[in-house]
């Protein structure tokens, strides 16, 4: 049987403020919804611009029903795309799901094909104002980029998609009216996610994420997506098919090159996407992250305790990688009571956590298929807390610092260990905002 996924061309329902994508998968219909919740100026409705991105958003919130078999073909025949947007898509759908294809052992690197009209137009260039949209994922990550963005004076509103617990909580924190939009999938393509015959698996949110945002940027005047990726989502997890899968590949600054030149095509150059915190290793975000003590009772990057609402309760389970990579890169730059006080009790006190600690370290098996940092930039962390009289003697900490030596000796543990202060020159952001943000994370 040949299998074809088609996209079809997106609607707008401008008094609603609501778009709808429906999608085709050989005998199968599905539908999603986005729904912006408050009224659209005629004017941006009928952006060509506006309809351009929203051509794009269908293309990539496709993913999502197109891996329920994973077809060799994929058709958009209402929908032109230049050739720069093509070769998007195609990072969307090829390196966007590689981790999807690597867990469920699917070979379609170079092999899918992709049938859509080529578009010729002169694209449009819509009046935005000067104003950034900073979308809020609950971790540390985009808590930091508010707290370096209120520190410059920048214009910003946090914006969700389906906001719940810790982005709840951090809303609340940070005290500006978010931006949020709400996304209903298609229940059908839930369900069948869980049947014989048909795969589940990871899909590239920040992709899906980011083109909402972009959605919302032109529909409510913003010139600016500030991203919170820090140089670590670059790292892979594995090698697969002749390429390395990375779980956090929509985050890469890879990608980050990929969309941002297809959002600023797309507007003639009057929308910027670009992440804040792309110069930072994640113990540097951290230590940043440490300077201020507001959040911490409602941040979590702890993807089992996501709560359905509200941020009461427990933020973090303590069994997750993410967990315990977000204590071990806590623990050098904050006092270990608010360490503590954070995440309810010591990970690296629990001889239960090792073999996850190992993974992290690059001690044994592979990276987690999770938004961790690097493998050598966990192994300088926890290798820095065996010289820390308050986290020394630490059951984890003791048992890994001799295997730690051994695998990556003393000194390059030690060199990497530097490196994680030092910033990187490879960053998408705006010259005049990088002074500063140099300035304020000294």
């Amino acid at each position: 049987m040949n299998e074809t996924f088609v996209i079809e061309k997106p609607d707008f329902d401008s008094a609603a403020a609501r778009a709808t994508f429906r999608y085709r998968l050989n005998d199968l219909t599905f539908t999603e919804i986005l729904d912006f919740g408050m009224a659209v100026a005629p004017e941006r409705f009928q952006s060509p611009a506006l309809h351009k991105l929203m051509d794009l958003t269908a293309l990539v919130l496709g993913v999502s029903y197109f891996k329920l078999r994973a077809p060799l073909s994929i058709a958009a025949p209402a929908i032109a795309l230049t050739m720069d947007e093509k070769a998007f898509i195609t990072d969307v759908y090829e390196n966007g799901l590689a981790e999807f294809y690597a867990r469920n052992d699917l070979k379609r690197f170079g092999r899918l094909t992709f049938e859509m009209p080529e578009d010729t137009a002169k694209p449009e260039t819509p009046d935005l104002p000067r104003k950034s949209l900073v979308p809020i994922g609950g971790g540390k990550d985009s808590l930091v980029s508010v707290q370096l963005l209120e520190r410059m004076g920048e214009d910003f509103i946090p914006f969700a998609v389906n906001p719940k617990g810790p982005i709840l909580g951090g809303f609340e924190v940070i005290g500006k009216p978010p931006l949020t939009v709400r996304r209903t999938l298609d229940a059908e393509m839930i369900r069948l996610g869980s049947e014989p015959g048909f795969y589940n698996g990871h899909v590239p949110s920040t992709a899906i994420i980011s083109m909402i945002a972009a959605m919302s940027a032109l529909l409510f005047g913003f010139d600016r997506i500030i991203l919170s990726n820090e140089r670590s989502a670059s790292e892979g997890n594995a090698a697969y098919d002749g390429r390395e899968a990375n779980h956090q590949h929509s985050k890469s600054l890879d990608f980050e090159r990929l969309i941002a030149g297809v959002l600023s095509a797309a507007t003639s150059g009057a929308l910027q996407y670009f992440s804040l915190l792309r110069p930072f290793s994640e113990a540097r975000i951290a230590g940043l992250f440490a300077r201020e003590t507001r959040f911490d009772r409602v941040f979590s990057s702890c993807n089992r305790n996501f709560r359905l609402s509200g941020h009461d309760g427990t933020l973090w389970c303590g069994e997750c990688p993410k967990c315990h990579f977000t204590f071990l890169i806590m623990a050098p730059v904050m006092d270990k009571a608010r360490v503590l006080d954070i995440f309810g009790r010591n990970f690296l006190a629990d001889s239960a956590n090792e073999s996850s600690y190992r993974e992290l370290t690059g001690l044994a098996g592979q990276k987690p298929w999770e938004c961790v940092g690097e493998i050598l930039e966990a192994a300088a962390c926890l290798w820095q807390l065996s010289a820390h009289p308050d986290w020394q003697d630490d059951a984890l900490v003791a048992t890994l610092r001799p295997d730690l030596e051994r695998q990556y000796g003393a000194n390059a543990l030690e060199a990497a260990a530097k490196e994680l202060t030092m910033d990187s020159g490879a960053h998408m952001i705006p010259d005049e905002l990088m002074t500063r943000v140099k300035s304020d994370a000294l």
